[in-house]
């Protein structure tokens, strides 16, 4: 699918496919109300509308992500509204379905040459700077019945992701599982990753994963 995107912001890559397809798999219900968190290009939002969500919110704290998302959704008629900004500024109400790609590559300090684009991937020292907060909020988020469909690394701990949302009276679990080689960022900081012991010593790939949570009550 052809999408409008400017530079810096995010371009969908082997985690937005993921969650793409975990999307299809919950089977969206027509007319539900959709939040996708970290945007980018709004991929996961117009495929959401496009699935029968009748109202979506695509949020990205980046100005150029939230432009992109936004003109991608007119260009295609879909009921997307983007928002600049923090994801808790912009989730009033509750949500049938959450999605969010946030950023989650360990990095040791702010990448002060990569500015303000550095935020679609840097997620600080233990790659859990969004991902933290998104599973603090996920039970007010979400309505009876609600679903929260986040993809990460397993850098970053999966089992914290599942221990933060079961603590928080939903039901959690790994859904979906896919190996790839290092992109770019990673292969920057392999090194950094090697000392830290989040790799094995000359390993090359990651293993995504995908969580799904429900709110049962």
């Amino acid at each position: 699918m052809w999408l409008l995107r400017l530079p810096g912001v995010y371009a969908p890559q082997g985690d937005s496919e993921l969650l793409l397809e975990a999307l299809h798999d919950a089977a969206v219900p027509r007319g539900t109300r959709m939040l996708d968190v970290c945007t980018g290009t709004g991929v996961v939002a117009l495929a959401g509308a496009r699935l029968g969500a009748a109202e979506v919110h695509a949020v990205d704290v980046s100005a150029r992500a939230a432009l992109a998302a936004a003109w991608n959704a007119r260009l295609r008629k879909l009921p997307v509204r983007a928002h600049r900004g923090d994801f808790l500024a912009h989730a009033a109400g509750r949500f049938d379905i959450v999605t969010a790609n946030p950023p989650y590559v360990p990095h040791a300090e702010p990448d002060r040459n990569a500015g303000r684009r550095a935020r679609a991937w840097n997620a600080g020292r233990d790659g859990r700077r969004v991902l933290d907060r998104l599973c603090q909020a996920a039970p007010q988020l979400l309505a009876v019945h609600g679903v929260l469909l986040v993809v990460h690394s397993a850098l970053c701990g999966p089992q914290r992701t599942l221990d933060m949302l079961h603590q928080g009276g939903l039901k959690a679990a790994v859904t979906a599982r896919r190996i790839q080689p290092f992109g770019p960022l990673l292969r920057e900081r392999a090194h950094w990753l090697e000392q830290r012991q989040l790799i094995a010593p000359g390993q090359r790939h990651e293993e995504l994963v995908v969580i799904r949570a429900d709110r049962t009550r």
